[in-house]
């Protein structure tokens, strides 16, 4: 085992030199001169076969998206072998725009290898590849188009979807939110006064958006197409899109600073919670009855609990009494038919039940009258006056004048 080890490293030490590797090698004959001992950089074993590429040089962008051209070296694609074809169906009201820009879809999807048809009867847009098509991935963004072109997108924006960069989605919104109400006013903070709010969405993530009916329609890069999801889904879960601007806002601040690349931006980010709390029973001040409660407040800032006790002692909730249970149901309630063969009412003509019921109507009429006349008799009725209120001192100063008055006669 021990010879094998030291044919392994000669083997190594040969192949290292012969790779014009300058370096020395571990020896015995360097360990006797008292020199340090060397070992030369030995490859692993991935990089052995490894060879140098002088045309692969730093300034080549390897992400970039190379156009998928019809001819390579003047050799033309082979056809595809099946057909593959998409289909959507579009509303009413988007029949007569369609018809009149169908042209320019067809001759435009024509370059690229694709046939459309435009079936009015069935109200549906269809795609498929021919013989003539040469990028496998256009028939994806021929479905696209027709897609964008059903809602509402028009078709000068709708068929920038062929070029490599744009993609688009297509975020359905019309079952987040039961109530009708709730989701017009939530749909409309997409938009906001005078469509401001969309605009600054479009300019932060450079995406194209269209708020139409119960979808959103979207079209742009991948990064900015994620970041419109995120608002819309959020803002039809109540969460404003101002606070999605205002983040946004921040990150392209943050993303011109080149010392801030590689670095966590949590710690710039606004961080927004709700503010609204459930107020605790206790916390709560009720004034007392038939006051207006103005001066009852405590004063000082005292706890609120000292107040209510003087006041008396708090209303104790009524506890619901807890049924018997029994498991027998309840008894049956009789129908209508029940009621009127007990009555005898059921074995009545029909000319007998209708005189029946108009004198019962009559009835009816004659006890609401009264009580419209009792009602209105009561505005004539005189109201009781109180008793007239008697002069203090008034009646002793009359007697004694009428006195003087007979004195005075008699005198006479």
């Amino acid at each position: 085992m021990a010879r094998k080890n030291a044919a392994q490293k000669a083997a190594a030490a040969a192949k290292a030199a012969l790779e014009g590797k300058d370096q020395p090698t571990a020896s015995a004959s360097g360990a006797a001169e008292g020199g340090d001992e060397v070992v030369a950089p030995v490859k692993s074993k991935k990089q052995q076969h490894r060879k140098d590429k002088p045309w692969d040089t730093d300034d080549i962008d390897h992400w970039a998206i190379l156009p998928f051209e019809a001819e390579v070296d003047g050799k033309k694609h082979d056809p595809f072998l099946e057909e593959s074809s998409f289909a959507t169906l579009f509303p009413k009201y988007r029949e007569v725009y369609l018809r009149e820009i169908w042209g320019h879809v067809v001759s435009a999807l024509d370059k690229q290898g694709i046939s459309a048809t435009l079936d009015l009867v069935e109200g549906s847009m269809t795609v498929k590849t021919t013989r003539k098509t040469f990028d496998p991935y256009i028939i994806l963004k021929a479905r696209d188009l027709i897609k964008l072109l059903a809602r509402s997108v028009p078709f000068p924006q709708a068929v920038k979807i062929l070029e490599d960069p744009v993609n688009a989605d297509i975020i359905k919104i019309g079952n987040i939110i039961r109530n009708n109400d709730r989701f017009v006013k939530r749909r409309q903070r997409i938009l906001g006064p005078g469509g401001s709010t969309l605009k600054a969405i479009e300019l932060l993530t450079q995406c194209y958006v269209l708020v139409q009916g119960n979808t959103v329609a979207a079209m742009g890069g991948h990064k900015g197409l994620k970041e419109v999801r995120k608002i819309v889904l959020d803002c039809m879960k109540n969460i404003h899109p101002i606070y999605h601007i205002k983040e946004l806002m921040i990150k392209r601040e943050l993303a011109k600073d080149p010392k801030l690349a590689e670095e966590n931006w949590e710690r710039f980010l606004p961080k927004f919670r709700k503010r609204r709390e459930k107020k605790k029973a206790s916390e709560t001040w009720v004034p007392p009855p038939n006051t207006s409660g103005a001066n009852d407040m405590p004063l000082g800032g005292g706890p609120v609990e000292e107040q209510q006790m003087q006041e008396g002692p708090a209303k104790k909730k009524t506890k619901m009494e807890k049924k018997v249970y029994t498991p027998f149901p309840p008894p049956q309630m009789p129908s209508k038919i029940d009621l009127q063969l007990d009555s005898g009412e059921y074995f009545l003509k029909p000319s007998q039940k209708q005189e029946k019921e108009d004198e019962r109507r009559r009835a009816k009429q004659a006890a609401a009258s009264s009580a419209r006349q009792d009602e209105r008799a009561k505005a004539f009725i005189a109201p009781e006056e109180p008793a007239a209120r008697a002069v203090v001192g008034g009646g002793e100063k009359e007697k004694k004048k009428k006195r003087k008055r007979e004195a005075g006669e008699g005198d006479e």
